[in-house]
């Protein structure tokens, strides 16, 4: 299935839309491709107008810095995962199922489309891990928080929440839980393919490993459903 996905990323966080233009869009194309060869800390406006064909002049005409730059296009992944989200979990009742996969979400590489216009999702997926917590783990986030930047994470978060509220209600820390199982998807992924000694992971396990961990904690912290285990309760009563 071929399309196409189109967010309004807020306006605070670019000079001009890159949307709205081909170079715009040529813009933040290579400069995904780019961060995820080089590292945030290597990538300059510089080298990304060589790869994209224009000008470092018109590269700044779109984003003040590469702070800003590396902030829209995280806007655009979690926008983009709330879409993925939603979309799988459209026709699933089963609760544990809507958790797994969440889980299987946020651990596995992104689906790929074939498109010239689309952006690289596995090169973006690889971004999230290794460069994500560098556009809140900041001295002046309080400030950059004023401008409702990260809106869409928090709007992911709580959908993550509702989730896990739905299948147990009477846990205290759902928004907590949530944050926690997208930034540990991240780190872990990370650790198992950079410092593997940090983890559980094996080589014969690696590509399951932070799945299988993630679903472990999580079915550990939440118990048993509530509700399925009042219908194992009435099952046992009947017996």
């Amino acid at each position: 299935m071929d399309f196409q996905v189109k967010f309004q990323v807020n306006d605070k966080i670019f000079m001009r839309n890159p949307e709205n233009s081909q170079i715009g869009r040529d813009i933040v194309k290579k400069g995904i491709d780019l961060i995820n060869e080089i590292g945030l800390e290597q990538f300059t406006f510089k080298k990304l107008a060589v790869i994209a064909d224009t000008t470092e002049a018109t590269v700044y005409r779109y984003f003040q810095n590469k702070h800003k730059l590396l902030l829209y296009i995280l806007n655009w992944y979690w926008s983009y995962m709330e879409f993925l989200m939603v979309f799988r979990l459209q026709n699933v009742t089963d609760v544990t199922k809507k958790l797994k996969t969440i889980i299987e979400l946020f651990t596995h590489e992104l689906p790929e489309h074939a498109s010239d216009w689309d952006y690289n999702k596995k090169n973006l997926n690889q971004i999230v891990i290794a460069e994500s917590s560098k556009v809140y783990l900041v001295k002046d986030v309080a400030e950059i928080n004023k401008n409702e930047v990260f809106k869409p994470y928090k709007q992911l978060c709580a959908k993550i929440a509702d989730v896990i509220s739905e299948y147990n209600p009477d846990y205290q820390y759902p928004k907590s839980l949530s944050s926690t199982l997208i930034e540990t998807a991240h780190h872990q992924q990370f650790f198992s393919s950079f410092l593997p000694k940090l983890t559980d992971s094996q080589p014969e396990n690696k590509s399951e490993f932070t799945a299988n961990f993630l679903e472990n904690m999580l079915f550990k912290i939440l118990g048993e459903n509530p509700l399925q285990k009042n219908i194992k309760t009435k099952q046992n009563k009947n017996v």
